[in-house]
């Protein structure tokens, strides 16, 4: 396949974003930037959250998952454990979250922490956001970047850290102005070329194999792909730990996250805004398994024309193509030069979603919380969108700093990162919340916060790392999300006080 004609294709895509986004932005101000004028279409919200909670780690990395028998977490469809249980947590963030900003009339949810507790609660959370969204942010960014550096750029002779100049470059070009008015729908075109790329594989793997769905789910069987449940209460996998971890997950990284809650309260009402984080969460669901049932063809694909397993690794030709190299080795150098031209249009489409959302993101937290852009009467429009547009290229120069930190670790796993570090850094975030909307106690509010939120992550990697020797056995997986938000919540607990009911605006509903 020619690294020119597939660059030819990325440079056309960019094309397109850049017309919507130039249509989009026109007349735009602050507020188009920070919330869509609270003007934008459900249904275009619901569809592009998709992309965005998507991204390049599940259109890479969750088809790798269901032939790689070298993890201990995931094995056959492991993975739909969690994606059960990201479905019962966006119930949560419909019916107890939303509700919640939508009666404060919010611009940042972290301005909920302020008038729940006060200021340095609310700054700890906004910095929580900013650290978290960051380093998961740039982790799917570097998936991706990799792929298309390694299949494309590299034969090209074109550097890493060029490739990821002008990716990030890209990205900024076409979020400067518009910001969230911009990308509510940008994401739903790139969302629609991601699902696209999707079922035309699994279509066309199926038609190779001669197989449908039916014959294709039994083969499967046979191989052991389809295997969904872990049954072993002391395993990483066990299927509670998965489903009750997935839940938190879906409630931590997307109900507590200011990315995916902005296109949310974007939308003209809670009603509306419900309707489409029900819509959005039954999509993903039948999407991942998509996806897994398109890792599970990838391998009977590969078996069947010569693949073989050497160990845990199953090598093609005297290539690798397990975990995260499958789907993109097989459709860029195994599969008709049509579908990989689709791939790579499905790559890119997964890759901007995590960034263009993710930038607008962490501009309107840290100017509105960090900078109290919103607050400042005394500064005029043209100076506040001058402080916006200098935030914005400054967080592009961040994510470029994480992305090269990130070729250099190397990891091979990437959804295992994400989950990890989601555990770590959400944790405080859902400590912070939790214990304001469950309970009716007042905080000493004060750098003793902030010190408890930077404790429980780090007591929960302690806990973590000798689980296994002081629990008889029991490993800590997916569930360090809950343990870190629950040291958080009892941290809070110690420092914190009887009252009178506090506002009830301020409690779930």
């Amino acid at each position: 396949m020619s690294a020119q004609l597939l660059l030819i294709f990325v440079i056309g895509y960019f094309a397109i974003l850049l017309t919507v986004a130039w249509y989009t932005s026109r007349n735009s101000n602050n507020d188009s930037f920070f919330i869509g004028n609270r003007n934008s279409n459900w249904m275009l919200v619901a569809f592009g959250m998709i992309g965005t909670s998507l991204s390049g780690v599940t259109f890479v990395s969750v088809p790798g998952t269901p032939g790689d028998f070298s993890g201990d977490v995931f094995k056959g469809f492991g993975y739909f454990q969690v994606v059960i249980g990201y479905f019962l947590g966006y119930f949560v963030v419909a019916f107890v979250l939303l509700p919640l900003y939508y009666r404060l009339n919010l611009t940042s949810i972290y301005d909920y922490l302020k008038q729940r507790f006060g200021f340095f609660s609310y700054k700890t959370g906004s910095l929580f956001f900013i650290l978290s969204r960051t380093i998961g942010a740039t982790a799917r960014l570097y998936l991706v970047i990799n792929v298309l550096q390694i299949f494309i750029l590299d034969r090209m002779g074109v550097s890493f850290t060029v490739t990821t100049c002008i990716i990030l470059l890209m990205v900024l070009l076409y979020t400067f102005e518009g910001g969230v008015k911009t990308i509510v729908y940008t994401d739903t075109l790139q969302t629609s070329f991601m699902l696209i790329g999707l079922i035309v594989c699994v279509i066309y793997i199926l038609s190779n194999l001669n197989l449908n769905i039916g014959s294709a789910m039994e083969s499967l069987s046979l191989k052991g792909y389809t295997n969904i449940f872990n049954m072993d209460p002391g395993s990483k996998g066990y299927f509670i730990k998965q489903i009750i971890g997935g839940a938190f997950i879906a409630i931590a990284m997307t109900g507590l996250d200011q990315e995916m809650m902005q296109k949310n309260i974007s939308v003209k009402n809670l009603k509306d805004s419900q309707k489409n984080m029900m819509t959005f969460s039954t999509v993903i669901v039948i999407v991942n398994f998509l996806f897994l049932l398109l890792g599970g063809l990838l391998y009977l694909y590969i078996l069947q024309n010569g693949g073989v397993y050497q160990g845990n690794t199953l090598v093609l030709n005297g290539v690798n193509v397990i975990g995260d190299d499958l789907f993109p080795t097989v459709a860029l150098q195994f599969l008709p030069q049509a579908v990989s031209i689709i791939f790579i249009i499905g790559l890119i489409s997964a890759l901007f979603p995590s960034a263009d959302g993710a930038l607008t993101a962490l501009t309107s937290s840290f100017c509105i919380d960090m900078l109290g852009l919103k607050r400042r009467n005394d500064w005029s429009e043209k100076k506040q969108k001058r402080i916006r547009l200098l935030v914005h290229f400054s967080f592009t120069v961040i994510f470029f700093l994480c992305i090269v930190v990130f070729k250099a670790i190397n990891n091979k796993s990437i959804i295992y990162v994400i989950l990890d570090l989601a555990g770590y850094t959400y944790g405080p975030l859902l400590g912070l919340f939790s214990f304001g909307i469950l309970t009716k106690r007042k905080v000493k509010d004060g750098l003793t916060v902030t010190i408890i939120c930077l404790l429980a992550p780090v007591l929960t990697y302690l806990l973590r790392e000798y689980s296994a020797r002081l629990l008889g056995g029991y490993e800590i997986g997916i569930e360090l999300l809950i343990i870190n938000g629950l040291l958080t919540f009892l941290g809070l607990w110690l420092i914190s006080k009887k009252t009178v009911s506090p506002n009830p605006a301020l409690r779930a509903v």
